[in-house]
Parts: structure tokens; sequence; C-alpha cells
């Protein structure tokens, strides 16, 4: 799946509108022009497509958090963590602390797309990399989590 396609798929499954897509930039510091946005919503074949980074993905993420949850408040000596490269876990991982979902709502949710992960097997996405349970999330999992947000929020 492509960042662009990740990005579609959350603003059709969560009804957010441009306005406020734009102001969920900003939360994360990340100020985009309407324009820049609507060519980030394009499709490749479409005129005018720009390639929407990893990183441009995880600042919409992180203010989608931000939006949802509300700002953290800065614990005193927390050094910020270095960003890493962001993958379908760091995805699956952002979205479930922004919709404030545990565990039986992620089941639920992809149960709705028509995938059934048992409790261990959600566990180990969310794992750090290269501990012994860890598994990496492919784009299949994604893919069904987004449909079954579809169908939770605009059915």
């Amino acid at each position: 799946m492509t960042n662009n396609d990740i990005l579609r798929r959350l603003r059709y499954a969560l009804d957010i509108k441009d306005s406020t897509m734009i102001e969920i930039f900003k939360l994360s510091g990340y100020e985009i022009a309407h324009t820049n946005l609507i060519d980030l919503l394009k499709k490749e074949e479409e005129e005018g497509y720009v390639d929407c980074s990893d990183e441009v993905l995880g600042l919409f993420l992180d203010g989608l958090i931000i939006h949802k949850r509300g700002k953290s408040e800065e614990m005193p000596g927390h050094v910020e963590k270095q960003a890493l490269p962001l993958t379908n876990n760091g995805i699956l991982k952002k979205l479930r602390i922004a919709l404030k979902f545990r565990e039986d709502e992620m089941l639920s949710t992809l149960k709705l797309a028509g995938m059934s992960l048992s409790k261990s097997e959600l566990s180990a996405l969310f794992r750090k990399e290269g501990q012994r349970h860890y598994k990496e999330c492919g784009d299949q999992i994604l893919r069904n989590f987004l449909k079954g947000l579809t169908t939770r929020f605009r059915d």
C-alpha cells in the first residue's frame, strides 16, 4: 500500500474534510497548503499526483493523535525519540493510539473486514522489532484494518 492510499482511506473512513486535514497537519507542526493536500489525495494515474513520503504520513498520524486525544504533557527530563522509518506496524500503532482502541476493538474492526486474528497475533504486531514474538504487519492486515474502520465509522 502506498502512503497516499493510506491517507485517502483514512480520510474516507474517518470522514475527515479537507479543512480538518489541514488542521491535523498543523497540530503536528506541518503547514500544508490546500492545493498540496489535494495533490497528495490524488491517485497515481491522475495529473498532479504527488507522492506522500513516510515523513508526511507520520506527521499526519501524529497530528491525528493530538486531534483525537489532545496534546500530551511534557515530562521533565523527557528526551524526544528519534523518528524511525514508518512501517505498517508503526501506522497501526499510531492509529490504535489516536482512536483509543483496545485489543478487542482492534480485533472487532478487523473482523468487520472479514479478517480474524488471535489476541497473540495482534499483540505480536505491537511488539518492538527484534523482540522474539514480533511479527511484521503486512499490507493485507493494514488494508483490512482500514476497511474495517470504514465499515465501523461510515455504516
